[in-house]
């Protein structure tokens, strides 16, 4: 490729660089910038935050995220996650 030398100076991450030094596909599956991979929503948990959505965002005073989370049977979402999911939906 003779615009390699390009891409060199203008790497994005560590993987990158080894994948461009090792070969592209080097990388094993789960390694890299596609390791950090939000799990998709199944559907009984979109079902189960749209529940949980309908129940705690009438209640006066209290954070509707913060109860979400705490309810949710999903360890390991973020609010970011949540904030997301719910506005998608």
């Amino acid at each position: 490729n003779k615009k390699a030398f390009v891409e060199l100076l203008f790497w994005k991450s560590p993987a990158a660089v080894r994948e461009m030094t090792e070969g592209y596909g080097s990388l094993q599956e789960g390694e890299g910038a596609g390791r950090s991979r939000v799990p998709p929503w199944t559907p009984q948990e979109e079902q189960e935050l749209r529940e949980l959505y309908w129940k705690y965002k009438e209640v006066e005073g209290e954070d509707v995220i913060a109860a979400i989370l705490a309810h949710l049977s999903a360890p390991g979402r973020t609010r970011r996650q949540v904030v997301k999911q719910l506005v998608r939906l």
